[in-house]
């Protein structure tokens, strides 16, 4: 067993990035690198050989450091395709050119130590960003919580990899630091979240119920087990969420209303000091095993990824919706859609909700001969244009391109470069007539003759 404190940096390796993306709605030109995997997916049947004679061993990132996978694995059991690939990092063919042992076992010849990354470019009518979110690095800002070095100091995540029973512990809870099963657990919510100190300043919104869930689960797999939660607040804003909180509260969880302080080793349990703000007075609980609910951020390169596509992030890093009631789903770029945590932190329901909506946004776009776009975007007046560009590197939609067009001077035909507006891609911001020297750009509907005649018929 890996104490999962001794790994808060354990990341997951993806073995397909996009590299590149153009076009506009209907029309993306997406450029996707292919990671080598050393293992032929064609020839794959996906039957276990090669990693069960893998002698290596190594902390799982799916389980947090909690447990252990091969150098050759599936990342995890519902993984698509299902097929295994190998961490060349840790592989000790790669590393010291010996062992080799899955190439010679593999009974239909797939493991291939020679494959090299893939570019693969195709177009899509859609995109649908979907990244996920990751844990806040409390140890980094919560030293009064150990920063990390406790190994029974776990998120919950790592409580909830322990109590599935196809988890690295077969569904037992228990102490990773000896092993041993712990009879009183302390929970404690929001760390991280709205805290504008020293985390963030918004709602994770999952934590409440998966707590009480926890709890739950405390006192269900454990003969005596006890249940500690310090809270600032309850928010069960869901259908028979606050019954199932209270149905915990019944079964014996006790609620503890008030932050946690200090945490700090006493023998081989943990001392957890906190204010109870109901009674007023300072508690203190002794804890085998204490679960943080850390905050939901942003997955690591979503922004980078955002940058990538063409759509904006709000100020936490988020991907920002086009409207937060109206259109949810949707960004200001025509063709990218948002679902599940990506958007903001969510629950499972929520993220089935709105992945759904995204899939029947993608289903209508697709279903359509033509396209409807807003009748507001940018037009380019070619004779005034001076061709300067300008304009191109403001557009925060990449809508703007050069053009080449010929005009006829006399005998002469002469060529010149214009910009040309991509009404796909233009979503009728303006930035572009603000920027334009000559005045050869105007908001379709917002033209300076447009706005005079409107001015002159309000005086009239």
């Amino acid at each position: 067993m890996v104490a999962a404190a001794q790994h808060p940096q354990i990341k997951l390796i993806t073995y397909a990035e996009v590299e590149q993306v153009k076009g506009y709605i209907g029309n993306f030109e997406i450029t996707i690198r292919q990671k080598a995997r050393s293992v032929d997916h064609t020839k794959c049947t996906g039957c276990g050989t090669c990693w069960n004679k893998c002698p290596t061993a190594v902390p799982s990132e799916y389980d947090l450091g909690l447990g252990k996978r091969k150098a050759i694995y599936i990342d995890f059991p519902q993984a698509v395709p299902n097929k295994p690939v190998i961490d060349r990092q840790n592989c000790r063919k790669f590393t010291s050119d010996k062992c080799g042992v899955c190439q010679k076992v593999c009974p239909v010849g797939a493991v291939d130590y020679n494959q090299q990354d893939e570019l693969i470019s195709d177009h899509f009518g859609a995109i649908v960003v979907a990244t996920g979110f990751d844990l806040f690095n409390w140890g980094q800002n919560y030293g009064e919580y150990g920063y990390g070095k406790y190994p029974d100091v776990i998120t919950g995540l790592h409580f909830e990899r322990m109590s599935n029973a196809s988890g690295p512990t077969g569904g037992k809870i228990i102490r990773p630091s000896d092993g041993t099963e712990p009879q009183n657990v302390v929970f404690v919510k929001c760390v991280g979240s709205r805290d504008d100190a020293k985390g963030k300043s918004y709602c994770s919104r999952a934590c409440c119920m998966y707590t009480a869930k926890h709890a739950h689960q405390v006192m269900e797999k454990i003969p005596g087990g006890r249940a500690f939660v310090f809270y600032m607040d309850v928010r069960t804003a869901g259908k028979a969420y606050e019954e199932f909180y209270q149905r915990s509260v019944m079964e014996g969880a006790q609620y503890i209303r008030g932050r946690v302080s200090k945490i700090l080793p006493r023998g081989d349990k943990l001392l957890v000091r906190g204010a109870d703000t109901l009674l007023g007075e300072q508690v203190e609980v002794e804890a085998d095993l204490v679960v943080l609910a850390t905050a939901m951020v942003p997955a690591a390169g979503s922004d980078g990824l955002a940058q990538l596509v063409g759509f904006t992030t709000d100020k936490d890093g988020f991907c920002q919706e086009a409207h937060p009631k109206l259109r949810p789903v949707e960004t200001n770029t025509a063709g990218v859609f948002l679902a599940g945590a990506c958007q903001g932190p969510k629950d499972i329901p929520d993220t089935v909700a709105q992945a759904s909506g995204a899939a029947v946004k993608v289903t209508a776009l697709l279903a359509r001969e033509e396209l409807s776009v807003e009748p507001i975007v940018s037009g380019v007046n070619e004779a005034s244009c001076s061709g300067c560009l300008v304009c191109r590197p403001i557009c925060p939609y990449s809508a703007i391109e050069a053009r080449t067009i010929n005009e006829r001077h006399g005998r002469e035909t002469v060529s010149r470069v214009v910009a040309h507006v991509n009404t796909g891609l233009c979503q009728g911001c303006g930035s572009c007539t603000v920027a334009c020297r000559s005045g050869a750009i105007d908001l379709k509907g917002f033209t300076n003759e447009q706005l005079v005649a409107e001015v002159d018929a309000v005086c009239l």
